[in-house]
């Protein structure tokens, strides 16, 4: 070892200096992907996650601050794979002193061969989760000595899901829990670590399988059970803005009158059909709640390990289509918000990122998209509809990947970790996960949804619209398709809530006068012809200008010919 003596005897005491800075020491956080980084620092420090970057990475991480520490949890390494996220990991590790290393109890020696050579010379400790999977502990706690002793590092067994800031003693008064205690002071009495593990434990325990792991069955019921938070997220909305949407339209009605008053470029804005206060309530009445239960069911998936579970079955059947596992997840996530999940997919592989990130904006029927579609079928009276539309959404989603997934792509590995543990989230975990997504959506997307409401409510006011209505209205007959529908083609393009024109008053007749195979292609059409401009934004900010460009043209050639063939095939069929 380089430094024998306890790194607290030289360490300042927590608070700012003469000038103001803090000096609380930064401790990042890194570990295997579902070892429990996240719930563990946040009930180390008993505080919300702020989200920025790390010393000029482009790639946010999520801040805790303590007393003692300011805790910087990364992104979940997958080793042998070139993810935007585990090369943040790997790098805020190369740029900082002290590191808190998180491995299972249930797989420690493999864990500590894996991620020892990445700390070699940093100082820090070794959090060890899972603990309580573990079966004879007072062993198990002997052996841990023994590889601490071996190390020269602290070693703190713990439960993730109840490490606590606060306890209370045997008085009533409040005091910080026991493993906490013993985490902060292993990490003021951190030491180097060295880079292999000559001892090894012996440790090791076997998550006992499930449905999700057969054969035949698995892929089935991993399909249903990603498919099972859509359905109730949209379920859910349908159910509140049936009871809340009359009630805040009448709200507004005062001030939306009252926009007329004012210049027609800000009436347009404020109270046009296109505007704020018009489209408003969609916004928060419907979208709101569909992502709030959408994030919810799937913090649960991933705080439960469920997430991983499903990942692994699923893979072998998608990696043929130029997908694994886990971007299938990531393109259900786009369900709830295409921001969050288009986010999400630094955690993909190179080689499938792109794949994923154009399936994301092709088929993930996001909380705007997809309660608009079902408010069309139900108004015309045929919601059956809504199982061909999933079922065609699916299937031409995996036809386009396939098509434009690059060779190596179908020969990727799911790089997964072993079989995770199945347990019961906690409260808290599951709100951390759900309300960070929720403030996604509130912080990226609804900023970009306010300037696409600006932007469509100018274009509405000044008439563009509706001329690039009448100009495409020939070409609705291409898709057989009446003429009047080029408008909701147009503004879904814009704006997945376009859709919800085809059940307007102006274009009622033309509805009930088409068929369910033109209903069914109207929607479709509007609704994948182009990722909606959030999505291109965000896709734009995330990869860059010119591959959103490439994938916007892509999308629309793409989207045009499948719905040629279910415009004049299901017309032929039915």
């Amino acid at each position: 070892m380089t430094d024998t003596q306890p790194r607290s005897n030289s360490r300042p005491a927590a608070g700012r200096d003469g000038t103001g800075r803090d000096r609380r020491e930064t401790v990042v956080v890194v570990g295997k992907e579902s070892v429990g980084k996240s719930e563990l620092v946040a009930g180390l420090t008993g505080t919300t996650p702020t989200t920025g970057n790390f010393r000029g990475t482009t790639v946010d991480v999520e801040r805790y601050e303590s007393d003692e520490f300011v805790f910087v949890d990364t992104p979940g390494i997958l080793l042998g794979t070139d993810t935007q996220t585990t090369r943040t990991a790997i790098s805020a590790v190369e740029d900082t002193e002290t590191v808190l290393l998180v491995v299972r109890a249930t797989n420690i020696d493999d864990d500590l061969e894996d991620l020892l050579p990445l700390v070699q010379g940093k100082v820090g400790a070794i959090a060890v989760t899972f603990w309580d999977k573990v079966e004879n502990q007072a062993e198990a706690r002997d052996e841990l000595d023994a590889l601490a002793d071996d190390l020269g590092v602290p070693l703190v067994p713990v439960d993730a899901r109840n490490v606590s800031r606060v306890a209370t003693d045997g008085g009533g008064s409040a005091v910080d829990g026991r493993e906490r205690t013993h985490l902060v002071s292993a990490l003021l009495d951190a030491d180097e670590f060295p880079g292999q593990v000559t001892r090894r434990t012996g440790i090791h325990l076997d998550p006992p399988a499930t449905i999700l792991e057969r054969p035949l069955a698995g892929p089935l019921v991993g399909i249903a059970l990603l498919l099972l938070p859509a359905a109730a997220a949209v379920h859910f909305a349908n159910a509140v803005a049936s009871e809340l949407s009359p009630e805040v339209r009448s709200l507004l009605a005062p001030a939306v009158r009252w926009t007329s008053d004012l210049p027609g470029p800000l009436a347009a804005v404020l109270g046009g059909d296109y505007g704020l206060l018009s489209m408003g309530p969609f916004l928060f009445v419907w979208a709101g709640p569909t992502i709030l239960l959408f994030a919810l069911f799937m913090a649960v998936y991933k705080n439960s390990g469920l997430v991983t579970r499903i990942t692994t079955s699923l893979h072998p059947s998608l990696r043929h289509v130029g997908l694994t596992g886990r971007d299938l997840v990531r393109v259900v996530m786009g369900f709830g918000c295409n921001v969050p999940a288009v986010t999400s997919t630094r955690g993909c592989s190179d080689c499938t990122r792109r794949t994923t990130v154009s399936a994301i904006g092709f088929g993930s029927a996001c909380s705007y998209q997809f309660p608009a579609t079902l408010a069309v079928f139900a108004a015309v009276d045929m919601p059956w509809l809504v199982l061909p539309y999933v079922g065609v959404l699916a299937t031409t989603t995996l036809v386009y990947a396939r098509l434009i997934a690059p060779e190596r792509a179908r020969t990727a590995s799911l790089a997964a970790e072993d079989r995770t543990f199945l347990q019961w989230p906690t409260p808290r975990s599951v709100w951390r996960e759900a309300s960070t997504v929720v403030r996604s959506f509130f912080l990226k997307a609804l900023p970009v949804f306010v300037g696409i409401v600006f932007l469509a409510s100018l274009l509405d006011y000044l008439g563009v619209l509706d001329v690039m209505g009448t100009t495409l209205s020939p070409v609705m007959a291409l898709f057989n398709l009446p003429g009047e529908t080029a408008l909701v083609v147009v503004l879904g393009s814009i704006r997945k809530d376009g859709l919800l024109l085809l059940q307007s008053d102006g274009l009622g007749a033309t509805l009930s006068a088409m068929t369910p195979v033109q209903v069914l292609t109207a929607v479709y059409l509007a609704g994948v012809l182009l990722p909606c401009l959030v999505t291109a934004i965000t896709v734009a900010r995330e990869l860059s200008p010119r591959y959103a460009g490439r994938m916007l043209l892509r999308q629309a050639a793409a989207a045009a010919g499948f719905s040629l063939l279910i415009g004049w095939g299901g017309a032929a069929l039915f």
